[in-house]
């Protein structure tokens, strides 16, 4: 098991006891992507968009690191990509993607995973980094549970 994999895992069981016995969805939230960014090495911006069905984007949500675009259209970018797609988006270059949105220019790599719980489609998990292939595959596969670990843990109406 890599170090990555070992500190990731180990995200996900924090993660699993940080949000226990709590359904809220800004503050679960808010303290998993604190957590994302205090965990993971090579991060400078850990955070979530959440969709609006009636303008068919995705809004800024709870997040860590610098300030960042407010609203990405359905299909836009990496994050609008994989929530159209509703496929995780690994890049290893976002300078090679095309249409990628470049909120920070110091994020050369990134790792997007959607979101969605019964049917009901919530928005997205970004992680951004400085270094270029920063996220392998096994990040992207433990941001998966992490991901269903907090949609676990939010209620959806």
């Amino acid at each position: 098991m890599t170090e990555t994999k070992t500190t990731v895992s180990m995200m996900n069981q924090q993660l699993d006891a940080l949000l226990y016995n709590e359904t809220n969805l800004i503050a679960n939230l808010s303290n998993a992507s604190a957590l994302l960014k205090q965990s993971m090495t090579d991060v400078n911006w850990a955070g979530f968009y959440l969709y609006q069905p009636k303008e068919d984007e995705l809004v800024l949500g709870p997040f860590q690191g610098n300030v960042a675009c407010m609203h990405i259209k359905n299909g836009a970018g990496v994050c609008g990509t994989a929530f159209k797609t509703q496929e995780s988006q690994l890049v290893e270059d976002v300078h090679q993607f095309p249409g990628h949105i470049a909120c920070d220019s110091a994020s050369n790599s990134e790792v997007v995973v959607p979101l969605t719980k019964n049917g009901v489609k919530i928005g997205v998990m970004d992680l951004d980094s400085p270094k270029i292939g920063r996220f392998t595959e096994d990040d992207r596969a433990e941001l998966q549970q992490f991901a269903l670990i907090l949609l676990k843990h939010i209620d959806i109406q």
